[in-house]
């Protein structure tokens, strides 16, 4: 189980249509503006966010940097790319991203918690590959992005979607600045139809998850795991959801026993 609160999958769309170490203050925006859930989910992120990564490494047993990978594969970024890292929390994608585009490129990575966005640019700065210093990190919100239209040549969201109140507008908005013919992978838990699958989570959440977050003071962060996952999509809804906003196709594999899913266009 990986990134916040996650085992990871990586879900791909086919779009139509610098101060590295601190944040970009003329794009900043705050992120919530009246719902009190989006509220909520942001001082969680922010609460976890000193041992966001080591949870990460521990929980998904270090698995959780080859789905990144191969998230950041299937987004089709190449080098001199303009992308876009949504919800980017302490920059893994970023920063893999940066790799893919190199220094001639730029990536922007995008959350709406000011505590992860810390952590992300505390460790560009550790970071000595010239590539590294092509991305730049905005506080802002999902659903109302500060980007123009057909901005970016490549999308990642990673553990995102799922934590947004309006994933109807969000998605709209990546399908607004991504360039035609390109591409968006999204990351997140795959809700399962099947029983067994959502029991297996269920146990896994109750009886790793949780008791390893206790350790380090976060019982009820992780506890809203579970939750987040049950209010979640379907494979078949998210698939909907990303035609209806425009995308051309959209395509989503059950792959892990139903713990994960691909989609692909």
């Amino acid at each position: 189980m990986s990134a916040l609160l996650g085992i990871v999958f990586p879900v791909t769309f086919t779009g139509h249509g610098q101060l590295p170490a601190k944040l970009h203050s003329s794009r900043r925006r705050l992120v919530v503006k009246s719902s009190n859930s989006s509220s909520e989910r942001q001082i969680l992120f922010n609460r976890i966010a000193p041992v966001y990564d080591n949870l990460n490494d521990l929980l998904s047993l270090g698995q959780h940097r080859i789905w990144k990978n191969m998230a950041v594969s299937w987004s089709g970024a190449r080098t001199g790319d303009k992308v876009l890292d949504l919800c980017c929390g302490s920059g893994d994608l970023a920063f893999l991203l940066s790799e893919k585009v190199g220094p001639s490129g730029k990536v922007m990575g995008l959350d709406f918690s000011s505590e992860q966005l810390a952590v992300a640019a505390s460790r560009q700065k550790l970071r000595g590959r010239s590539c590294y210093k092509c991305i730049e990190w905005i506080e802002g919100d999902a659903t109302d992005l500060p980007f123009d239209d057909c901005e970016f040549d490549a999308i990642t969201m990673g553990y995102g979607l799922r934590n947004v109140v309006d994933r109807r507008r969000a998605m709209r908005e990546m399908y607004r600045v991504l360039k035609p013919g390109c591409r968006v992978s999204i990351l997140d838990f795959n809700k399962s139809n099947q029983s067994v699958t959502t029991f297996m989570q269920d146990w896994m959440i109750d009886n790793i998850v949780v008791p390893v977050a206790t350790l380090y003071d976060l019982a009820k962060e992780y506890e809203y795991l579970k939750y987040s996952i049950s209010e979640y999509l379907t494979g078949e809804e998210l698939e909907t959801l990303a035609l209806e906003a425009g995308f051309s196709s959209a395509r989503h594999y059950e792959i892990s026993g139903g713990f994960m899913g691909i989609w692909s266009p």
